[in-house]
């Protein structure tokens, strides 16, 4: 694993944009991986580890998050600054096509780039997400992104974190460690907060105002496209799901039981689904 970040320009001048990389770096078939609202790149690392053999993997942490920089003006963080960012990392790459595996906000950062004229995105797996989010999942999340808990120690802040995440499923104690501690931030008071800007939840405040409705763009789709979606989901319904192998760039659907809003990507058989695809012939 190689960390490495770039400059990028928002509206109101440049931040940080830091990622980590596995794999050959000269490898010319590159799969870029992007997380939740307020995950970060290290969530990939299994993942990662297993799809290097046969690709150069790039994980971000988008503007805000993780390792990245925080933006000064909170009502940057949004849609267009994120494609624009990971639009520049594709560049930064050299590569001339990539692929891409989303999770959540990243799989919408993915449709997106996806949608457009002559996107160099050639396959798109979006983990249990659609071009749908109805009212009730949006406000879910917003009851919790950006609060400012602060807690007296890891443990604390552990034990919170495998509630507010019990849909990703069943994790081993490995699992949910690493997942926390790559997203912990120790404050200057000795106390353990997320390493995310609070102030992202700015902007996605106001999407909890209605439904998410991006069919327009996900039937602008082209490329081969794999959803995956969590069984107990409350962000992708299964009705959704279904529509999207009909629609736009007729997905495959793989659906995982016993997992909520989103499947970690940790497990075997979800890394096996992943990886078999993408071998797959374009």
């Amino acid at each position: 694993m190689r960390n490495g970040f770039f400059r990028a320009l928002g509206p109101h001048g440049f931040h940080r944009v830091h990622y980590v990389e596995w794999g050959d770096a000269d490898n010319p078939e590159v799969v870029v991986c992007v997380h939740g609202l307020t995950r970060n790149g290290r969530d990939f690392d299994e993942l990662a580890r297993v799809l290097a053999t046969d690709y150069r993997v790039i994980c971000p942490d988008v503007a805000g998050r993780g390792q990245s920089g925080w933006l000064e003006h909170k009502l940057d963080y949004g849609y267009p600054l994120y494609c624009a960012d990971l639009a520049a990392l594709i560049a930064r790459s050299g590569a001339e096509h990539v692929d891409w595996v989303g999770t959540s906000m990243g799989g919408l950062i993915g449709m997106l780039l996806a949608a457009q004229g002559d996107s160099p995105i050639r396959r798109l797996v979006m983990n249990d997400v659609g071009p749908f989010i109805p009212q009730a999942a949006v406000q879910r999340i917003a009851a919790y992104v950006g609060q400012p808990a602060a807690f007296d120690s890891f443990a604390e802040l552990e034990r919170y974190a495998r509630t507010i995440w019990a849909p990703f499923g069943a994790l081993s104690d490995a699992q949910w460690r690493h997942l926390v501690e790559h997203a912990a931030r120790h404050l200057d008071d000795g106390r353990w907060s997320f390493a995310y800007d609070p102030g992202i939840a700015e902007p996605f405040r106001l999407m909890a105002l209605a439904d998410v409705d991006l069919w327009a763009v996900w039937d602008a789709v082209g490329c081969p496209t794999l959803v995956l979606r969590g069984e107990q989901s409350d962000v992708l319904a299964r009705a959704d799901a279904e529509a999207m192998q009909r629609r736009g760039p007729c997905a495959r659907l793989v659906e995982f039981a016993g997992v909520g809003h989103a499947p970690a990507l940790m497990a075997p058989e979800q890394i096996d689904v992943i990886r078999n695809w993408l071998r797959e012939p374009v």
